[in-house]
């Protein structure tokens, strides 16, 4: 029933904000186009604002869920008109805010104590208003300043419903449409579902910007502000306050003359280092997320909030990843067609010829190009056509990190647009690889696992005992096998054999009786005749 509201409710705003406008500037069928005409808000709502206000809106109208799709879009200046993503833009961090004495009333219940005793400033005015969250300036009695994060009420509940609309729609998608079932749209809602319910609990945040945080200590591309562990609780996070430039600021950059190059550069060796080194993403990357220092323009360093939302990948898809992107490097499309039979994404009988046809028809143009010259939109495109052809599967997996690539491709337009993502990343990989697969990282790895095989060794004898007799058992119960299997072969020829001379005897009796010329061969039969005949006889039902 809840579901059937919430879709009632996407209509009227639909309505409302006029969304109809979008679907008629599309290329629709003649009849689609109809029957658009004909809607009752084109005859009784005006349109009063631009597309992109209007857009905006209506998102923010229908919740978290669907202002996270449009933060995504607002990235994807390449795929957006303008004025569009300019509009978009502002989901980022100015989603309306709740009122600041539920904000109040929320830290003092999960802290256990007034917010003035808490904290030695607390600004009652969000600084900050996003769709799970809201943030509140602070400074604690020790004079440190801190942001306060608050999850915003009943927040749960709606995005509860939202995701069984999702559900709902992916198993129309599965049932009704031909491609359904090898997109796993059900996989992928339930991939989101576990991803933005752990945004509900800032403890998970702030777990994972403390991990963040080691992972990038001392470093000199990216900084990760402190968590204050006693002062957090599952609807509240307090973390260090950091004062940086908004990434999505590029004219204020360009003021203090930063280093856009080494800027984007570092973009992207940062995404690497996180995918590849640590198997430890921040997979929420859009420019409301990323700041950067303004200490040093020359030497430009990142500062990293909101880690509600992490990604990592297994061994195997690090692997797998890294060899793909490799061989796209190195233009071995036949290499990248076996990854992924390997891998079981695409089924075991493609034809790999054919798909590596279709592989280097889609990814050669996009090579010795600066990032502004490719259309990624064209490759994705070029891709899925790839996809549904060879029925390649989605990977659950690796939507976060799709998602992510995706967010760095909008940042490194909008900063550096001459930047080559392929070159920058070339080297970080091949590096990687060796590091992974070379005589230094077997050492490494029999380093690792050498107090593991100290402990077990003082056992070793026992279990090869244990083992050979495991064999030796095996070896038994087999020959035991064998002679049953060679009795009853034996016992089965031996009833073949009986019920042949049954059999013949059966004929010669019937011949007997029916055939004189037999009758008079028989009694013709001198005596040894019969003798041997029926030693025969006996010797076949015996053998």
């Amino acid at each position: 029933m809840r579901t059937v509201f919430r879709l009632l409710k996407i209509a009227r705003v639909v309505a409302q904000y006029r969304l109809d406008t979008f679907l008629l500037e599309a290329p629709l069928p003649g009849y689609l186009r109809f029957f658009l005409l004909f809607l009752p808000s084109r005859w009784f709502i005006r349109v009063h604002e631009p597309r992109g206000v209007r857009l905006r809106l209506a998102l923010e109208a229908l919740g978290p869920v669907f202002i996270k799709f449009g933060q995504m879009l607002s990235t994807r200046r390449d795929l957006l008109p303008d004025d569009l993503a300019v509009e978009l833009a502002r989901l980022q961090d100015r989603v309306p805010p709740f009122a600041s004495e539920q904000a109040r009333m929320i830290i003092e219940r999960s802290l256990g104590r007034p917010v003035g005793e808490l904290f030695a400033e607390f600004c009652v005015d969000p600084i900050a208003s996003a769709s799970v969250a809201q943030v509140h300036g602070a400074r604690l009695h020790d004079g440190k300043a801190v942001v306060v994060k608050v999850i915003r009420p009943g927040i749960a509940s709606v995005i509860r419903q939202d995701v069984g609309l999702l559900y709902t729609l992916a198993h129309m998608v599965q049932k009704l449409w031909s491609e359904g079932r090898r997109l796993r749209p059900v996989e992928v809602v339930a991939e989101y579902e576990q991803t933005i319910f752990d945004e509900l609990d800032l403890r998970k945040e702030a777990a994972n910007g403390s991990q963040l945080r080691r992972n990038f200590d001392g470093s000199e591309m990216l900084y990760v502000p402190e968590v204050f562990w006693d002062m957090t609780r599952q609807n509240v996070l307090v973390m260090e306050r950091i004062y940086g430039i908004p990434i999505a600021d590029v004219e204020q950059l360009h003021r203090r003359e930063t280093d856009m190059k080494v800027l984007a550069e570092r973009g992207v060796e940062i995404f690497f280092t996180q995918v590849f080194r640590d198997s430890f993403f921040h997979a929420d990357m859009h420019p409301g997320n990323i700041f950067v220092s303004p200490d040093d323009p020359s030497n430009p360093r990142y500062i990293a909030v909101d880690f509600g939302i992490i990604g990592a990948l297994t061994p195997e898809d690090q692997s797998y990843l890294a060899r793909n992107i490799l061989a796209f490097f190195k233009r071995d499309y036949r290499q990248v067609a076996q990854l992924h039979i390997d891998s079981g994404w695409v089924p075991a009988d493609t034809n790999v010829n054919a798909f590596e046809t279709a592989i280097r028809s889609v990814c050669e143009p996009i090579f010795e190009k600066p990032l502004k010259d490719i259309s990624f939109g064209m490759v994705l495109l070029g891709l899925f056509q790839t996809a549904r052809r060879f029925n390649m599967e989605v990977q659950p997996q690796l939507v976060l990190l799709q998602k992510t690539l995706l967010n760095i491709e909008g940042l490194g337009r909008q900063l550096y647009p001459d930047l080559d993502l392929w070159k920058t990343a070339k080297p970080f990989l091949e590096k990687w690889m060796r590091e992974r697969m070379g005589p230094r990282a077997v050492y490494r790895k029999m380093r690792q696992q050498a107090p593991d095989w100290l402990d077990k060794l003082p056992h070793m004898p026992q279990l090869i005992y244990d083992g050979l007799q495991q064999m030796r058992r095996l070896e038994d119960t087999q020959r035991s096998l064998v002679e049953l299997r060679s009795e009853a072969f034996r016992h089965d020829a031996r009833r073949g054999r009986r019920s042949l001379v049954l059999g013949g005897l059966l004929i010669l009796l019937a011949a007997m009786t029916t055939q004189p010329e037999v009758r008079s061969a028989l009694d013709s039969m001198p005596w040894y005749g019969w003798l041997f005949s029926l030693a025969g006889v006996a010797a076949l039902w015996r053998a």
